[in-house]
């Protein structure tokens, strides 16, 4: 099988995540395609994400044990407020060199790392 390959659902799924400001569950970007798209399956929208990730064309993160999608592919980490639940994007200089420490302190080889932060965004900040 060619996971490499273009469909017209994975275009619509990969133009719907691209659309949106939120790092949406499976489910929330299912519901947001139905809008426009119909025709397009649940099973297809989760089969192809899953996909997506894989291929490093998409982000899959974890909040709270709950799989969402990120339209960005590039390293970076993540704010969860506590407050109004959204994830904002947090784009830090010097990532590059946590995996130049891992593998010459510890001779690992990293793939990738996850660091999240969470508190109040500014947003929630200025309305309390």
């Amino acid at each position: 099988m060619n996971t490499k390959r273009k469909t017209l659902q994975r275009q619509i799924i990969l133009d719907t995540i691209k659309s949106l400001d939120i790092h949406p569950t499976a489910e929330e970007l299912y519901l947001e395609i139905q809008k426009t798209h119909p025709i397009v399956g649940k099973s297809t929208v989760y089969r192809n994400l899953r996909q997506l990730a894989q291929d490093g064309i998409i982000t899959q993160i974890f909040v709270e044990g709950v799989a969402r999608y990120d339209k960005n592919p590039k390293l970076h980490y993540h704010f969860i407020c506590e407050i109004c639940r959204k994830i904002f994007d947090i784009e830090l200089g010097g990532i590059d060199s946590f995996n130049s420490i891992i593998e010459s302190k510890y001779g690992f080889k990293a793939i990738r790392h996850d660091i999240e932060f969470s508190g109040a965004c500014s947003n929630c900040t200025a309305c309390s």
